[in-house]
């Protein structure tokens, strides 16, 4: 019902006035946990006890400064609204007894969606292309991750030095019962009771790699989902005794993880990306979003492609998306246009980092598809032009792309290419063929104080 209430934009004070009566009558629930994510896609959570959120849910401040990219600490109070629409009932096994979660929006001082809540841009485009267009924007992703021996293994690498398999299976095999099938269907059984339309879930390519598919939903909710599906992930390994990691490339010489991301429009019911008698039967549109992702490929991919270990990723010997251009059977290109017909027609942007703050990736690909430039290159669709193959040359695109500015506006960009630098200073310039140490140390997923600290 409250997914079917989302789908259908049911009036936020309607769904507001439902989620309090609710909270207020069940007795069952005692906390709810509000989440929110940093610039960078980190997931933060607050847990409010029930009586308190009901009676103070439009006053709830927190410190902005102690969070990576938002606030200086002059002026760090910030306030959290709640997205009562975004309301999940949490499988009490996994996430403990008596929670529900809500996905909050970072307000600023003045009342307004804070510029570098991500979440709150992104719902705020969405509602704008509804409103004028009447487009829904939908997406789907594929998300892949390893699973890896013993709890906290990222956190824990630098001592270690090295991720250790828990299965060496490879595609489509593993017995059943292995520890990997049994956190794939575990973690499966939770999305099934979260409201995951689940559609197939397989072991990858590489040893003790996953992928959980589900089904494509409106924009906000899709990145929603993506930030929960990596946390039931993490939770459920954690339960079991080991590590999940959504690094885009954690172990050299196997394929590294990814997040295809496909993309569709729809008006009215009506898919516009579709078209039988259109090339590779994708319409007019779907062929202009195309040619303003690839356009922009290189300004965006500090975005898609976040980390430092992301560029070990886009290696064309491990079936790399590294090619900016697009085909329909090519899978180095960037972008990928898969068969379809006129429910699932669509196109797939394949050179997206796990790890890439989901809010922005998705901010980034919608708003560039629909308002971007389309650039004067011959043969745009088949050039030979290539992503970066690290990341300093990703923030050098990034910052000096006017495309990025109209997108994030100059602040926001600022502190997001100040925060990759950041990174990317503390790690040696050169790939090499070992993952080191400080890849991981200081990425943006595994960050705390005291790693980040021992510099």
């Amino acid at each position: 019902m409250a997914k079917e209430q989302r789908k259908k934009r049911v009036a936020p004070h309607v769904i507001q006035e439902e989620r309090l009566k609710y909270l207020t009558d069940e007795r069952r629930i005692k906390a709810v946990t509000v989440l929110f994510s940093d610039l960078e896609g980190r997931l933060h959570m607050l847990d409010y006890d029930k009586k308190f959120l009901v009676k103070s849910f439009d006053n709830l401040t927190f410190d902005g400064s102690s969070i990576r990219g938002f606030t200086a600490q002059r002026e760090s109070d910030l306030r959290l609204g709640i997205d009562w629409s975004a309301f999940y009932w949490a499988p009490a096994d996994i996430f403990g007894a008596g929670k529900v979660l809500v996905f909050g929006e970072v307000i600023d001082k003045n009342g307004q969606t804070y510029s570098a809540d991500i979440r709150g841009v992104l719902k705020k485009f969405s509602q704008e292309m509804y409103d004028e267009h009447g487009y829904t924007l939908n997406a789907a992703n594929e998300i892949e991750g390893f699973l890896f021996e013993g709890v906290d293994a990222e956190r824990l690498y630098h001592e270690n030095g090295s991720f250790q398999y828990v299965n060496k299976g490879g595609y489509y095999h593993s017995l059943p019962g292995d520890p990997l099938r049994e956190f794939i269907d575990t973690t499966a059984e939770v999305q099934r009771a979260m409201g995951f339309e689940n559609e197939k879930d397989h072991p990858e390519v590489a040893p003790s790699q996953f992928e959980i598919n589900y089904s494509y939903g409106e924009v906000v909710a899709a990145a929603d989902q993506i930030q929960l599906y990596k946390l039931i992930c993490r939770q459920v390994a954690t339960q079991m005794g080991m590590t999940a990691s959504f690094l885009p490339k954690p172990v050299v010489g196997v394929n590294g993880s990814g997040m295809h991301t496909n993309i569709s429009i729809t008006k009215n019911g009506k898919n516009l990306f579709w078209d039988p008698k259109g090339e590779e039967k994708i319409s007019k549109l779907a062929w202009q979003f195309t040619d303003r992702i690839l356009t922009h490929g290189n300004d965006l991919c500090l975005l898609l492609n976040a980390s430092v270990n992301a560029y070990r990723r886009l290696d064309p010997h491990f079936e790399a998306p590294n090619q900016i251009k697009a085909s329909a059977v090519d899978r180095g290109s960037m972008i990928r246009i898969p068969i379809g017909n006129e429910k699932s027609a669509r196109v797939e942007v394949r050179s997206v980092g796990p790890d890439a703050n989901p809010y922005m990736v998705m901010h980034s690909i919608f708003k560039t598809g629909l308002n971007g430039e389309t650039a004067k290159i011959k043969n745009l669709r088949q050039a030979e032009r290539y992503l970066p193959d690290n990341v300093y040359t990703a923030i050098e695109d990034f910052r000096k792309a006017e495309w990025t500015t109209k997108l994030l506006g100059a602040d926001v960009k600022a502190r997001y290419a100040d925060l990759k630098q950041a990174s990317a200073d503390r790690c040696p310039r050169l790939l090499g063929t070992i993952v080191k140490t400080p890849e991981v140390q200081f990425h943006h997923d595994v960050y705390n104080q005291l790693l980040w600290n021992q510099f």
